[in-house]
Order: C-alpha cells, then structure tokens, then sequence
C-alpha cells in the first residue's frame, strides 16, 4: 500500500492491485515496480514503469515511458487504463480507499466536498485555439472530410481535438488525443464521461431511430463515413447515466459492435444488460482479424462496414437484421 494525496486528503492506495486489474505486454512484477511494454503506443521492448512502492528516487503511483519522454503520476495513468477523467479517478480512489471497506485497520471517512452549485457544461471558447476541421491524422484513418466538419473534431498542434457535446449540442466535454501514441486526456472540469454518450447530439440533429454504437469516438466517426448514425461509449465501459441518455433519445434501434477483445465482449454483455427492453437490439461482429470499425474501414473501405450490419443478429432471434442497412443507413448531406 502507499500512500497519495488526493484532494488534499491522504489515502492509502494498494497501487500494484489496481495494476494487476489490467492486461500488460511483457510485465515483469519487481519488489517495488512494474516494467512492462508502454501501455501508450506500439513497444516491441518493456520500456514502461510505474512504481508501486516508495524508493530512494522515486515516489510510489509515479509512471514513465523512456521511449517517449511521457510522466506522471499515478492519477493520470489510472485515468487512461479506467478511459476516463482524472476527476472521476480520484472520486474511485477516495470511494474505494478512504472508507475502509475491506480493511480490519481503522481509517476515517473522507468527508464529502460540498458542491456550491452543479457541474455546467463547458464554454465554447475552449476551442477558440483549436483548428477545428478536416486534419490528416483522421483523413489518414479513413474518415471523410465530410463526417469530420460535421463532428467539429480539429487539430492543436499533435493532438487531435474531439468535442463532446449534449443532446442539445452543448459543449460538455473535449477529449484530446495523440497522433504520435495512444495517450489522450480530457478537458479540466468537463463532465464526466460515464454520464454522457459521443454523438448524442447528432442522433437528435438527425432524429435518428436507427444508430450504430461502438467504442471509440474514431470507430464511431468510421460508421457515420460508411452513412451510419454513430455513437460510442468512450470506452469498455457502459453506466446507468449512458443507458438512461439511450433509452430517452430517437433511437429506436441500436445496433452494438464492440472491439473484438475480452474487454469488447464484456461492454457488449453490459448493454445488453441496460438496454434490453429499451430499445431493439442488435449484435454486429467485426469481421475476424481486424481490432475494430476503423481498422476494417482503413483496410477493406466503408463496403467491409456496411457488410457486418447486413450479418448483425437481432437479440432473441437467430436471424440477422436483414435488409436494415437499406433503410437503416443514412447518407450524410
């Protein structure tokens, strides 16, 4: 266990726990860290460590990547294994530790903040610096210009900005990723992740009743290029706050296609799960040897997408949705 600093409160973190929840590329568990593959881009050697102990030289939560330069603490790793903000990371910190469930020692209950008023969605003008438009980075992955203009992702420098926004098209959030790994953060202050869903807003542009939800705001980028109404979760994860947001959209229809990993299969379970009932469901596959929707669009083009929707099975039937890429599909203007 070690101890960090969260919101001003000490708390007593079991650190290796929270990393062994996690899969790891070539780890090797020492007394004190843990060397693996760098969880932020393509490493062929362990060139990663985080340290879950206290040392001489370094303090315990505290990562490095020494093929990019990439540090921090242990909050902002967390957040990127748990794919959300580093404030909803703290919350689960201080929920999970500073209670003392689970431990026969005495600890004291961290008290709660006291929230003057509601989180509010964020201002526009956080874009203001931000060229908001087509960039190479997405039209190399097989999104058109079209579908990019129409999202209002943009680029600042190497990182690619993409907007979250409410039904009501409100600013509630911005994700910032990469182009140069798989590192990606959100904006300070936005409002959490787990209480909202990519591409809402176009889903009641659109008064859509047929969409595609996927993973990723890049996979759901990938269908609406193939003429897909597509949504994403923003990760392997799928709450109560997201069901609830499905549930009271247009959408009629939702057709679930995850990634093809565990991690996949289980948001696909959770949605089932949530939605059943709420909305009819359909199960895609991404054709086998491909990770996801982008992967195959950039492979085998928008025809490669459109055929996993013909072969989607309706859930409680052994039959696939038939011809619902003819009237389920949407060509954007």
């Amino acid at each position: 266990m070690a101890i960090l600093t969260i919101n001003g409160v000490q708390i007593d973190v079991d650190i290796r726990e929270e990393l062994e929840r996690y899969e790891w590329d070539r780890p090797t568990w020492h007394a004190d860290r843990l060397t693996a593959a760098s969880p932020f881009r393509e490493d062929r050697t362990p060139s990663f460590y985080v340290y879950y102990e206290d040392t001489a030289t370094a303090k315990a939560g505290y990562f490095g990547d020494s093929g990019t330069g990439e540090r921090g603490g242990f909050i902002k790793l967390l957040a990127f294994l748990r794919e959300e903000t580093e404030e909803e990371t703290a919350f689960y910190l201080a929920e999970t530790y500073g209670t003392g469930e689970g431990d026969t020692g005495l600890k004291l209950r961290i008290p709660r903040l006291k929230i003057v008023e509601p989180k509010r969605p964020l201002a526009e003008d956080l874009l203001t610096d931000v060229m908001i438009g087509p960039n190479d980075y997405l039209t190399n992955r097989g999104i058109s210009e079209e579908v990019q203009r129409k999202a209002g992702v943009g680029i600042d420098g190497l990182t690619v900005v993409i907007p979250w926004r409410l039904h009501n098209n409100r600013l509630a959030n911005v994700k910032y990723r990469s182009t140069h790994n798989k590192a990606f953060w959100y904006a300070k202050g936005g409002l959490p992740i787990r209480e909202l869903v990519y591409g809402i807003e176009t889903v009641y542009e659109d008064r859509a009743k047929i969409a595609v939800l996927s993973e990723a705001e890049i996979d759901a980028l990938s269908w609406r290029t193939a003429g897909f109404c597509g949504i994403a979760t923003g990760g392997s994860k799928f709450s109560s706050e997201k069901a609830d947001i499905l549930s009271q959209s247009p959408i009629e229809h939702l057709i679930v296609i995850t990634d093809n990993d565990s991690a996949g299969e289980k948001l696909r379970k959770e949605v089932e799960l949530k939605m059943r009932g709420k909305v009819r469901l359909a199960h895609g596959y991404i054709t086998e040897g491909y990770k996801d929707a982008n992967d195959l669009l950039m492979a085998e083009g928008e025809d490669a997408l459109k055929r996993v929707v013909d072969r989607a099975e309706v859930v409680g039937f052994k039959v696939g949705f038939g011809n619902i890429r003819t009237f389920g599909r949407r060509r954007l203007s």
